[in-house]
Protein backbone atom coordinates (compact mmCIF):
# COMPACT_ATOMS: atom_id res chain seq x y z
CA UNK A 1 0.00 0.00 0.00
CA UNK A 2 1.53 3.35 -0.88
CA UNK A 3 0.59 6.56 1.04
CA UNK A 4 0.78 10.05 -0.18
CA UNK A 5 0.97 13.62 0.94
CA UNK A 6 -2.86 14.71 0.23
CA UNK A 7 -5.17 15.58 2.79
CA UNK A 8 -9.19 14.87 3.65
CA UNK A 9 -10.98 18.08 3.00
CA UNK A 10 -14.79 16.54 3.68
CA UNK A 11 -17.20 17.69 6.55
CA UNK A 12 -18.13 15.83 9.47
CA UNK A 13 -21.80 15.96 8.29
CA UNK A 14 -21.61 15.89 4.34
CA UNK A 15 -19.70 14.65 1.68
CA UNK A 16 -17.97 11.96 -0.06
CA UNK A 17 -16.15 9.24 3.01
CA UNK A 18 -14.07 6.32 2.25
CA UNK A 19 -17.21 4.44 2.40
CA UNK A 20 -19.06 6.89 -0.28
CA UNK A 21 -21.43 9.56 0.75
CA UNK A 22 -22.48 10.02 4.35
CA UNK A 23 -25.96 10.28 5.69
CA UNK A 24 -26.80 13.32 7.22
CA UNK A 25 -30.70 12.31 8.76
CA UNK A 26 -29.96 11.18 12.53
CA UNK A 27 -31.73 7.69 11.27
CA UNK A 28 -28.35 6.86 9.92
CA UNK A 29 -27.66 3.36 10.51
CA UNK A 30 -24.44 2.90 9.12
CA UNK A 31 -22.99 0.51 6.49
CA UNK A 32 -24.65 -2.78 5.38
CA UNK A 33 -24.02 -5.73 8.78
CA UNK A 34 -23.74 -3.33 10.88
CA UNK A 35 -26.43 -2.34 13.78
CA UNK A 36 -27.19 0.90 15.59
CA UNK A 37 -26.72 0.42 19.41
CA UNK A 38 -26.23 -3.54 19.23
CA UNK A 39 -23.65 -5.95 17.54
CA UNK A 40 -21.82 -5.97 14.39
CA UNK A 41 -22.35 -8.45 11.94
CA UNK A 42 -19.27 -10.00 11.89
CA UNK A 43 -17.99 -10.94 8.34
CA UNK A 44 -14.86 -12.22 9.56
CA UNK A 45 -15.53 -15.94 7.80
CA UNK A 46 -16.78 -14.93 4.19
CA UNK A 47 -13.94 -13.64 2.70
CA UNK A 48 -12.51 -15.15 -0.23
CA UNK A 49 -9.10 -15.15 0.96
CA UNK A 50 -9.58 -18.00 3.38
CA UNK A 51 -5.40 -17.73 4.01
CA UNK A 52 -6.15 -14.55 5.46
CA UNK A 53 -9.04 -15.17 7.36
CA UNK A 54 -8.32 -18.42 9.20
CA UNK A 55 -8.20 -18.73 12.73
CA UNK A 56 -4.58 -18.74 13.53
CA UNK A 57 -3.96 -19.81 17.00
CA UNK A 58 0.03 -19.56 17.05
CA UNK A 59 2.19 -16.24 17.34
CA UNK A 60 5.02 -18.54 15.20
CA UNK A 61 2.22 -18.83 12.51
CA UNK A 62 1.65 -15.10 11.83
CA UNK A 63 5.12 -14.46 9.90
CA UNK A 64 5.76 -11.47 12.58
CA UNK A 65 9.29 -10.36 12.49
CA UNK A 66 11.87 -12.33 14.85
CA UNK A 67 12.23 -9.56 17.40
CA UNK A 68 8.75 -8.80 17.39
CA UNK A 69 8.26 -12.23 18.49
CA UNK A 70 11.13 -12.58 21.11
CA UNK A 71 9.49 -9.42 22.86
CA UNK A 72 5.77 -10.96 22.36
CA UNK A 73 7.15 -14.02 24.80
CA UNK A 74 9.01 -11.94 27.13
CA UNK A 75 5.96 -10.36 27.84
CA UNK A 76 4.46 -13.43 28.80
CA UNK A 77 2.31 -14.41 25.92
CA UNK A 78 1.96 -18.00 25.04
CA UNK A 79 -0.86 -18.31 22.77
CA UNK A 80 -2.85 -15.57 21.01
CA UNK A 81 -6.43 -14.43 22.56
CA UNK A 82 -9.75 -15.73 20.10
CA UNK A 83 -9.16 -11.60 19.06
CA UNK A 84 -5.54 -12.29 17.99
CA UNK A 85 -6.22 -14.91 16.48
CA UNK A 86 -8.71 -13.15 13.72
CA UNK A 87 -7.42 -10.16 13.49
CA UNK A 88 -3.79 -9.63 13.75
CA UNK A 89 -3.35 -11.32 10.24
CA UNK A 90 -5.87 -9.01 8.06
CA UNK A 91 -4.48 -6.24 10.29
CA UNK A 92 -0.79 -6.52 9.44
CA UNK A 93 -2.35 -7.03 5.71
CA UNK A 94 -3.17 -3.63 5.93
CA UNK A 95 -7.19 -4.00 5.55
CA UNK A 96 -9.61 -1.66 7.78
CA UNK A 97 -10.64 -3.51 10.62
CA UNK A 98 -13.31 -2.99 12.97
CA UNK A 99 -12.89 -5.20 16.18
CA UNK A 100 -15.99 -5.27 18.98
CA UNK A 101 -14.46 -6.44 21.28
CA UNK A 102 -14.75 -5.55 25.48
CA UNK A 103 -11.68 -5.26 27.68
CA UNK A 104 -9.54 -8.55 29.13
CA UNK A 105 -9.97 -9.81 25.44
CA UNK A 106 -6.54 -9.00 24.88
CA UNK A 107 -7.54 -6.22 22.24
CA UNK A 108 -4.70 -3.44 23.28
CA UNK A 109 -1.85 -6.32 22.28
CA UNK A 110 -3.73 -6.83 18.91
CA UNK A 111 -3.47 -3.67 17.37
CA UNK A 112 0.21 -2.83 19.44
CA UNK A 113 1.55 -6.16 17.68
CA UNK A 114 0.13 -5.46 14.66
CA UNK A 115 1.26 -1.57 14.38
CA UNK A 116 4.62 -3.12 15.53
CA UNK A 117 4.40 -5.66 12.45
CA UNK A 118 3.98 -3.27 10.32
CA UNK A 119 6.38 0.12 11.08
CA UNK A 120 10.37 0.41 9.93
CA UNK A 121 11.95 1.92 12.88
CA UNK A 122 14.73 2.64 10.48
CA UNK A 123 12.57 5.82 9.78
CA UNK A 124 12.56 8.37 12.57
CA UNK A 125 9.07 9.48 11.99
CA UNK A 126 5.45 8.63 13.69
CA UNK A 127 4.34 5.84 11.46
CA UNK A 128 1.24 4.92 13.93
CA UNK A 129 -1.05 7.33 15.77
CA UNK A 130 -3.55 5.83 18.52
CA UNK A 131 -6.66 7.59 20.05
CA UNK A 132 -8.10 6.77 23.63
CA UNK A 133 -10.13 8.22 25.64
CA UNK A 134 -8.49 8.56 28.56
CA UNK A 135 -5.05 9.36 29.87
CA UNK A 136 -4.63 6.23 31.71
CA UNK A 137 -5.84 4.11 28.78
CA UNK A 138 -3.44 6.12 26.70
CA UNK A 139 -0.27 5.50 29.34
CA UNK A 140 -1.20 1.72 29.56
CA UNK A 141 -1.65 1.62 25.60
CA UNK A 142 2.25 3.37 25.73
CA UNK A 143 3.76 0.35 28.59
CA UNK A 144 2.48 -2.40 26.48
CA UNK A 145 3.67 -1.12 22.96
CA UNK A 146 6.60 -0.30 24.33
CA UNK A 147 7.37 -3.65 26.41
CA UNK A 148 6.57 -5.78 22.87
CA UNK A 149 8.48 -3.68 21.07
CA UNK A 150 11.64 -3.71 23.12
CA UNK A 151 14.02 -5.83 21.03
CA UNK A 152 12.94 -3.76 17.91
CA UNK A 153 13.74 -0.66 19.86
CA UNK A 154 10.79 1.01 18.81
CA UNK A 155 9.97 4.43 20.56
CA UNK A 156 6.07 5.53 21.14
CA UNK A 157 5.38 8.75 23.58
CA UNK A 158 2.22 9.10 25.15
CA UNK A 159 0.26 12.84 24.24
CA UNK A 160 -1.82 13.15 27.12
CA UNK A 161 -3.15 16.06 29.00
CA UNK A 162 -1.80 17.26 32.00
CA UNK A 163 1.79 17.09 31.09
CA UNK A 164 4.14 19.30 29.72
CA UNK A 165 3.50 20.76 26.17
CA UNK A 166 7.28 21.64 25.76
CA UNK A 167 8.58 18.04 26.64
CA UNK A 168 5.89 16.77 24.12
CA UNK A 169 7.19 18.98 21.80
CA UNK A 170 11.10 17.59 22.36
CA UNK A 171 10.19 14.12 22.85
CA UNK A 172 8.35 13.96 18.95
CA UNK A 173 11.41 16.14 17.94
CA UNK A 174 13.52 13.49 18.31
CA UNK A 175 11.58 11.01 16.27
CA UNK A 176 9.05 8.60 17.84
CA UNK A 177 7.86 5.50 15.70
CA UNK A 178 4.08 5.43 17.72
CA UNK A 179 2.01 7.97 19.33
CA UNK A 180 -0.44 7.06 21.46
CA UNK A 181 -3.26 9.87 23.19
CA UNK A 182 -5.64 11.65 24.06
CA UNK A 183 -7.85 13.56 21.11
CA UNK A 184 -7.39 16.99 22.12
CA UNK A 185 -3.72 16.63 22.98
CA UNK A 186 -3.09 14.81 20.01
CA UNK A 187 -4.39 17.72 17.65
CA UNK A 188 -3.02 20.31 19.94
CA UNK A 189 0.22 18.74 18.60
CA UNK A 190 -0.52 18.61 14.73
CA UNK A 191 -1.86 22.16 14.90
CA UNK A 192 1.63 23.25 16.38
CA UNK A 193 3.72 20.70 14.18
CA UNK A 194 5.20 19.12 16.54
CA UNK A 195 3.52 15.91 15.27
CA UNK A 196 4.23 15.36 11.68
CA UNK A 197 1.61 13.29 9.85
CA UNK A 198 2.97 12.46 6.48
CA UNK A 199 4.47 8.71 7.25
CA UNK A 200 1.62 7.99 9.22
CA UNK A 201 0.22 4.76 7.85
CA UNK A 202 -1.73 3.21 10.67
CA UNK A 203 -4.82 4.84 12.75
CA UNK A 204 -6.16 3.57 15.58
CA UNK A 205 -9.24 4.39 17.60
CA UNK A 206 -9.62 2.22 20.99
CA UNK A 207 -12.65 2.43 23.27
CA UNK A 208 -14.25 4.34 20.22
CA UNK A 209 -17.89 4.32 22.19
CA UNK A 210 -16.25 5.72 25.19
CA UNK A 211 -14.36 8.62 23.19
CA UNK A 212 -17.89 9.53 21.17
CA UNK A 213 -19.63 9.56 24.44
CA UNK A 214 -17.01 11.82 25.93
CA UNK A 215 -17.89 14.46 23.33
CA UNK A 216 -14.49 13.68 21.26
CA UNK A 217 -16.36 13.26 18.10
CA UNK A 218 -15.24 16.75 16.74
CA UNK A 219 -11.34 16.17 17.82
CA UNK A 220 -11.04 12.82 16.33
CA UNK A 221 -12.25 13.94 12.77
CA UNK A 222 -10.26 17.17 13.26
CA UNK A 223 -7.13 14.35 13.69
CA UNK A 224 -8.62 12.32 11.02
CA UNK A 225 -8.64 15.43 7.89
CA UNK A 226 -4.81 15.78 8.54
CA UNK A 227 -3.58 11.93 7.61
CA UNK A 228 -3.32 10.46 4.06
CA UNK A 229 -6.19 9.30 2.18
CA UNK A 230 -5.24 5.88 1.87
CA UNK A 231 -4.47 5.62 6.24
CA UNK A 232 -5.27 2.11 7.55
CA UNK A 233 -7.65 2.45 9.73
CA UNK A 234 -8.40 0.28 12.79
CA UNK A 235 -11.62 0.83 15.31
CA UNK A 236 -12.02 -1.22 18.65
CA UNK A 237 -15.53 -0.77 20.68
CA UNK A 238 -16.88 -2.62 23.07
CA UNK A 239 -20.01 -1.42 21.66
CA UNK A 240 -21.64 0.08 18.07
CA UNK A 241 -24.13 2.89 19.19
CA UNK A 242 -25.02 4.73 15.95
CA UNK A 243 -22.49 7.39 16.24
CA UNK A 244 -19.33 4.78 15.92
CA UNK A 245 -21.03 3.75 12.95
CA UNK A 246 -21.21 6.70 11.62
CA UNK A 247 -17.32 7.20 12.09
CA UNK A 248 -16.57 3.91 10.73
CA UNK A 249 -18.68 5.09 7.82
CA UNK A 250 -16.95 8.28 7.20
CA UNK A 251 -12.79 6.56 8.11
CA UNK A 252 -12.72 3.01 6.60
CA UNK A 253 -13.09 1.31 3.08
CA UNK A 254 -14.82 -2.05 3.40
CA UNK A 255 -13.84 -2.91 7.14
CA UNK A 256 -13.65 -6.66 8.01
CA UNK A 257 -15.99 -6.36 11.13
CA UNK A 258 -14.90 -8.82 13.95
CA UNK A 259 -17.08 -10.05 16.95
CA UNK A 260 -15.90 -11.75 19.97
CA UNK A 261 -18.43 -13.33 21.49
CA UNK A 262 -19.20 -13.36 25.15
CA UNK A 263 -18.55 -16.93 25.60
CA UNK A 264 -14.95 -16.18 23.87
CA UNK A 265 -14.13 -13.53 26.43
CA UNK A 266 -11.21 -14.23 28.52
CA UNK A 267 -9.15 -12.61 31.56
CA UNK A 268 -5.80 -14.41 30.32
CA UNK A 269 -3.46 -12.94 28.80
CA UNK A 270 -2.97 -9.10 28.04
CA UNK A 271 -5.50 -8.60 31.15
CA UNK A 272 -3.70 -10.88 33.94
CA UNK A 273 -0.58 -9.14 32.63
CA UNK A 274 -1.75 -5.33 32.72
CA UNK A 275 -2.75 -6.81 36.45
CA UNK A 276 0.01 -8.03 37.39
CA UNK A 277 1.89 -5.13 36.70
CA UNK A 278 -0.34 -2.66 38.29
CA UNK A 279 -0.65 -5.04 41.80
CA UNK A 280 3.75 -4.97 41.35
CA UNK A 281 3.85 -1.23 40.86
CA UNK A 282 1.26 -0.76 43.93
CA UNK A 283 3.03 -3.09 46.18
CA UNK A 284 6.26 -1.03 45.82
CA UNK A 285 4.16 2.28 46.45
CA UNK A 286 2.74 0.73 49.66
CA UNK A 287 6.49 -0.46 50.87
CA UNK A 288 7.60 3.05 50.29
CA UNK A 289 4.84 4.88 52.10
CA UNK A 290 4.95 2.74 54.63
CA UNK A 291 8.88 3.34 55.09
CA UNK A 292 8.56 7.22 55.03
CA UNK A 293 5.57 6.84 57.79
CA UNK A 294 7.67 4.77 60.26
CA UNK A 295 11.12 6.41 59.29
Amino acid sequence: MSYNSERRNEDWTGGESKNGPSEKESSYDGPPGMEPDGIIESNWEESYNLELFQVVDNFDDMHLKEELLRGIYAYGFEKPSAIQQRAIMPCVKTHDVIAQAQSGTGKTATFSISILQLIDTNVRECQALILAPTRELAQQIQKVVIALGDFMNAQCHACIGGTNVREDMRKLEMGIHVVVGTPGRVYDMISRRALRTDHIKLFVLDEADEMLSRGFKDQIHDVFKTLSLEVQVILLSATMPSDVLEVTSLFMRNPIRILVKKEELTLEGEYLKTLYHYLQESRIFMVLYMENKWS
